[in-house]
């Protein structure tokens, strides 16, 4: 599976087979978001929740790939990620793209 964030692939024309996407949300335990809490009073990288939100970038592509492969795509055009926070430690990544088939 072939996976870009262009409209395109060089050398390829492509048949769209239509939009898809993965989800996933995610939180950490609550002694992380408390050691984390405590980094944010002096600063630097809060790397369990930047560990968190790779995992679930992550999570939400399988996802949207295994949505694209039930539609018989050979790619995926055009991706996108969007996080939000739903609640105090929990964040969602949506992953989005177009489907796409080889025609050559």
């Amino acid at each position: 599976m072939v996976l870009v964030n262009t409209d395109y692939i060089s050398g390829k024309e492509l048949q769209m087979l239509g939009l898809v996407k993965g989800s996933t949300i995610q939180s950490k335990n609550i002694g992380r978001d408390i050691s984390q809490g405590f980094k944010t009073i002096v600063g630097g990288e809060l790397k369990a929740y930047t560990q968190m939100m790779n995992e679930a970038r992550e999570l939400a592509t399988k996802r949207m790939v295994e949505e694209a492969e039930k539609l018989g795509a050979d790619a995926v055009v055009n991706i996108r990620y969007a996080s939000s926070a739903v609640m105090q430690g929990a964040a969602e990544v949506i992953a989005y793209g177009t489907a796409v088939k080889f025609v050559n």
